[in-house]
């Protein structure tokens, strides 16, 4: 049995970190699902700002140049276009699951993320122009985009909460899907909204570097994701989740992001191996996926109470390292980075736009 179907046998999700429309015309998506569990996927903009600087799309860009749009609008019509065939995909996933596992990410503008009511627009526009129930609106877990988060689940929009990094990050973007959830009960409203949270992982990793004692390199992702895992099963535990699960809601699951090893003399399945855990979502870059398809081992399942963390965690305090500093430095670093290739994207597109229309 392979690797991935024993991740998928104890509970893991297993999505794809990637799309692109060649993968889509060649069948690989297909064939993931279909030989790998995979049962969902995530996008970004640096991944859609490759695919597009291939020239795969260059057909399409003129075409819709011709029919004039432009820029932003341009984009998320190309988007929408490859999220719409990949939700088709996993649609049966979709219905055999009850809306919990199937779905497709599609992110709003970097741009928006200090406004909170841009971002609360912009997520029911895509929601209501993908046209499919199995589309999550990727909203980062900012200060600023919580209260977005909590008003896109009001609304009865399903979001990909991104760009958390610890468990204080984790916890704020819980809390807001519990509000929304509420609201929506109190309402007298239909309280299933689907959500999950994403955390990411390696980059605290990669954000060390070497400076940390050599025994602790590699190991403070771990040691986070970790704590994370603990509050989140005890925060499904808790008498206030419990009753809303007793009014038909569905939790919002943990996802495990930027699972691929950044260190080349790693195991590239590391923290997928290391995250092997039942209720969440692990998203992986392909090159992860094969890679952990191939040679990857199921051990172990993590342990709801986090095991070791808060000792490895300690270690790394008492070795200078400020967690809670850390951790908002890489949201904010995360953000700014989604910003710069969203930005390289929109001139991608006016560039392309122009050459191609011409």
């Amino acid at each position: 049995m392979k690797a991935t179907q024993q991740l998928h046998d104890l509970g893991q999700s297993l999505w794809l970190d990637n799309i692109t429309r060649e993968i889509l015309d060649n069948g690989t998506l297909q064939r993931y699902i279909d030989e790998l569990s995979v049962t969902g996927l995530t996008s970004n903009p640096t991944i859609f700002n490759e695919a597009i600087g291939s020239g795969y799309y260059d057909a399409s860009i003129r075409e819709k140049a011709h029919a004039g749009l432009s820029d932003e609008a341009l984009f998320i019509d190309i988007a929408l276009e490859d999220l719409r065939r990949a939700a088709d995909l996993f649609q049966p996933v979709h219905e055999k699951t009850h809306g919990v596992d199937g779905w497709v990410s599609m992110e709003v503008s970097p741009l928006l993320a200090a406004d909170t009511a841009g971002t609360i627009a912009a997520a029911k526009d895509i929601y209501g122009a993908a046209k499919r129930r199995n589309l999550f609106v990727k909203i980062p877990g900012t200060p600023e985009g919580i209260p977005a988060i909590e008003e896109a689940i009001f609304a009865g929009v399903p979001v990909n909460v991104t760009l958390l990094f610890s468990r204080e990050q984790y916890l704020a973007a819980a809390e807001a899907y519990l509000r929304g959830i509420e609201r929506r009960v109190a309402a007298g409203l239909d309280p299933v909204v689907e959500s999950v949270a994403s955390v990411f992982i390696s980059r605290w990793d990669r954000a060390l570097g070497a400076d940390v004692p050599a025994e602790l390199h590699n190991h403070l992702g771990i040691a986070v994701g970790g704590r994370t895992y603990r509050a989140y099963r005890d925060l499904l535990a808790s008498s206030r989740w419990k009753k809303l699960a007793e009014q038909g809601a569905h939790p919002q699951r943990l996802l495990w992001a930027s699972t691929g090893t950044k260190d080349p003399k790693l195991s590239p399945s590391l923290y997928v191996e290391a995250f092997a855990a039942p209720d969440t979502v692990d998203t992986m870059p392909e090159k992860t996926l094969l890679a952990f398809a191939k040679d990857g081992k199921v051990a172990a399942v993590m342990a709801d109470d986090g095991v070791d963390a808060e000792a490895l965690l300690a270690r790394f305090a008492q070795a200078g390292v400020n967690i809670d500093a850390l951790a908002t430095k890489l949201q904010v670093d995360g953000a700014k980075a989604f910003v710069d290739s969203w930005t390289e994207l929109m001139q991608r597109i006016a560039t392309k736009s122009s050459s191609l229309a011409a």
